[in-house]
């Protein structure tokens, strides 16, 4: 008897041995359970029903698949996370992974996994002090696992699916005024990388990006800073990686001020690399330590950032990435087209680029409202 990739085998006088398909494992082998029944056939058939029913819905443990959900996020990483996402994405889940699902969930079985389970995981993370927004990330990693476990059908539904997230604030942009700008440079002068902070505002580069930036990027001639690549923490590590989307690899106009700038810099980062000697590593970069080495941001931050908005009288809730919201808040106060921003930003979109810098608007709409009025009535 053939039902529904389910048989019947009769092994004996009152002996059979029904056999059900269950579809496939993480590495592609077809998976099966095989139960022996004794009694009459009609005790076959009802065992085969319920087996069907018990595998649609998900609940059957089968022979060589991951039992527990710690072992089934061990495959997923290796057999369709690693092949799918880039390098730092999937060491970033497996830290993921490491850090916060295994102790909590490792050793629940993942056909019993409930969404209470998971909400009740939730909570306890933000009861530990972890924020909204990495417990969402969490749940972004988790929900991506177990929507797998369905295509492979090893869950019958996805938990996840049925959670309650918590609340994430979206953090109001903080731009600078340009007396504030001022202020800052002033506050910098004399600091080894002042120049990275001018080069922030200036270019509206993300840090990652600037930070990753190789003089083969810059065209001092003609005034234009390629973009080509990220450097990013991956666990204690600095990696070089490639940008997010099409549209970060662009092309950004230099300032005029700024190549000037940049010239000096280089002379003087040649004489580092003479005083460093042999220990310095020829990276080409930029923007780099005293033995040319890349430049971690929270240093950059701890180091020279924060105690330059100190002396310059300015909030320490300033952060480095608010650099780049100055420099598209002062171009859309200065009339900038938003599709114009976009490029020069790397937005995807120029509708991304109005409700990220929305707050510039107010502006935007009195120097419109002057201009109709002039235009209309002189």
């Amino acid at each position: 008897m053939t039902r529904r990739a389910g048989r019947i085998e009769q092994r004996g006088e009152r002996t059979y041995r029904v056999v059900l398909y269950v579809g496939t494992d993480a590495h592609g082998k077809r998976r099966y359970i095989r139960k022996t029944v004794r009694g009459t056939k009609k005790d076959a058939e009802a065992v085969l029903n319920q087996l069907l029913v018990e595998r649609d819905r998900g609940l059957l443990p089968t022979e060589g698949a991951p039992k527990t959900v710690g072992e089934y996020l061990e495959a997923w990483l290796e057999q369709a996370a690693k092949v799918r996402v880039r390098e730092r994405t999937y060491r970033s889940y497996r830290e993921i992974v490491e850090r916060y699902v295994l102790p909590e969930l490792g050793r629940a079985r993942l056909q019993k996994l409930s969404p209470l389970d998971l909400q009740r995981f939730y909570n306890r993370l933000l009861e530990r002090g972890l924020s909204a927004r990495t417990v969402r990330y969490v749940h972004s990693v988790l929900h991506s696992a177990l929507k797998q476990a369905v295509k492979w059908r090893m869950l019958a539904l996805n938990p996840s699916d049925a959670v309650e997230l918590p609340h994430q604030e979206r953090r109001e942009q903080r731009a600078l005024s340009r007396e504030e700008v001022r202020l800052l440079l002033e506050a910098l002068e004399g600091d080894p990388y002042a120049l990275i902070f001018e080069f922030a505002v200036d270019t509206g580069m993300r840090p990652g990006e600037y930070l990753a930036l190789r003089w083969r990027d810059l065209d001092l001639e003609k005034g234009e800073a390629h973009v080509q690549r990220a450097l990013v923490p991956v666990g204690r590590e600095l990696v070089f990686a490639e940008p997010k989307t099409a549209g970060a690899r662009r092309s950004v106009p230099l300032l005029n001020g700024l190549v000037p700038k940049l010239r000096a810099y280089r002379r003087v980062q040649a004489e580092r690399r003479l005083a460093a000697g042999p220990l310095w590593e020829d990276n080409d970069l930029v923007f780099s330590d005293e033995r040319g080495r890349p430049l971690r941001e929270r240093n950059l931050v701890l180091r020279h950032f924060k105690p330059a908005l100190r002396r310059a009288g300015l909030p320490e809730s300033i952060r480095l990435y608010d650099l780049r919201h100055t420099c598209a808040t002062l171009l859309a106060e200065a009339g900038v087209p938003p599709r114009v921003i976009a490029a020069w930003l790397g937005h995807a979109t120029p509708s991304m680029t109005l409700d990220v810098y929305s707050h510039a608007l107010p502006s935007m709409m009195t120097e419109a409202t002057r201009a109709l009025e002039f235009a209309l009535y002189g």
